[in-house]
């Protein structure tokens, strides 16, 4: 029987959670759920409004370091104001992280009013896969195999041929809405939280990975996913923290253990499905590890007073330069601690004249240190890309600017 064939039965993705009889992994699924809550209730919800959407912009930013693609933070922020490079490569990489960011964002929408179940069917996989490629212009649509034969990625489509990823033969695609099918029935009434719900969303991971539904694509619509069952699950922290990060900077043991957890049973002590359930368990110990880690370096980068004065640093040596009106530290750090403030509270905040204030106001709204969303409005903290290193270092890797 060839290896292929071995694929055509949904009992072939068995098992679809790991045993874990000493409940390691649901003790790690625990601390997780205990740290998002810890997490959630830092900043001021304006702010962290602000910072959520720097988040999932470095979530794009990790998924594509993952897939091989590397773009600096400027980049980033040029792509998301729609103003992109005349360099082709450039470009493209610009419209990729434009396009996982947009399909995030619709994503964490739609999740709001559909139910949690819904989230595993192969309909809102598709739906995922779908405004992901229909973001892209007509050349990331093109795929070429080891042959050299051009196929092209149609958005939302279940792929229509057999593929391999390393040593993994996915499941025949004839069998897709199968396999598609029983992945739904399985996890969709998992997706809650509790611990074993995370230890769940970990083992979905993989499995989805595993059976590859897409031409291409399956690594972002994945990694989506799962960002969406830890916002089903009230895990996400509201968005302050991204599960990519840590996939993206622990990236080797990422691909071995995904690697690993394809492996066959390996003897008649690994659990009693076809595929082996201890690689399923490393696979979800990994994952789950990498959460907490992620977890750990966000509570830390939005310490209070760490970043108040990382904030009001950053201002002074810009006041220093000459590159930002005295007062803006002032100013940056008062609207850090409330949220947003009526722009006539800046004369007050710093002693000077409305005139002057309006001067000083203008400069930070033109550095993008402070935004708003009318001429008159309230202003906010901005956080871009001139100044993410400084507010949060080691967001993105040294050297990324």
């Amino acid at each position: 029987m060839s290896r292929k064939q071995l694929f055509d039965r949904i009992s072939d993705m068995e098992p679809l959670l790991p045993e874990d009889r000493d409940g390691k992994l649901a003790g790690l699924g625990l601390e997780v759920l205990r740290r998002a809550e810890r997490l959630r209730s830092v900043l001021h919800p304006v702010t962290r409004r602000g910072v959520v959407d720097l988040v999932r912009s470095m979530n794009s930013y990790y998924s594509n370091l993952i897939e091989g693609h590397r773009t600096t933070p400027g980049d980033i922020d040029a792509a998301l104001h729609r103003k992109f490079t005349g360099n082709r490569e450039q470009r493209g990489l610009q419209q990729l992280h434009w396009a996982h960011v947009e399909t995030q964002r619709w994503m964490e929408s739609e999740l709001v009013g559909l139910g949690t179940v819904e989230l595993c069917s192969a309909g809102f996989l598709c739906r995922v896969h779908h405004e992901f490629y229909n973001r892209l212009p007509e050349e990331f649509r093109v795929l070429e195999d080891e042959s050299g034969a051009k196929h092209r990625v149609e958005p939302g489509a279940l792929r229509k041929s057999a593929v391999s990823v390393g040593r993994h033969v996915a499941p025949a695609h004839e069998h897709l809405p199968e396999f598609l099918g029983r992945f739904a029935d399985f996890y969709g009434p998992r997706v809650q939280g509790t611990p074993q719900g995370l230890v769940a969303a970990a083992a979905a991971h993989h499995r989805l990975a595993w059976i590859h539904p897409f031409l291409d694509g399956n690594g972002r619509v994945t990694r989506l996913f799962t960002q969406g069952w830890l916002q089903c699950a009230q895990a996400s922290s509201d968005g302050l923290w991204t599960l990519a990060r840590g996939m993206a900077r622990h990236q080797t043991d990422y691909r071995v253990a995904l690697s690993n957890a394809d492996e066959r049973r390996l003897n008649d002590f690994d659990g009693r499905g076809y595929l082996s359930d201890r690689r399923l368990s490393e696979f979800c110990e990994f994952l789950l590890t990498a959460a907490l880690d992620q977890l750990n370096f966000m509570q830390e980068l939005l310490d209070l007073d760490r970043m108040q004065n990382r904030i009001t640093g950053y201002a002074e040596r810009g006041e220093a330069a000459k590159d930002l009106a005295s007062g803006s530290g002032l100013v940056l750090r008062e609207i850090f601690l409330r949220g947003q403030i009526p722009r006539g509270d800046v004369a007050r905040i710093i002693g000077v004249s409305p005139r002057t204030a309006q001067t000083v106001t203008g400069r930070l709204l033109a550095a993008g240190l402070l935004i708003s969303d009318s001429a008159k409005g309230p202003i906010r903290l901005g956080f871009p890309s001139i100044a993410a290193g400084s507010y949060f270092p080691n967001l993105f890797p040294a050297g990324d600017g």
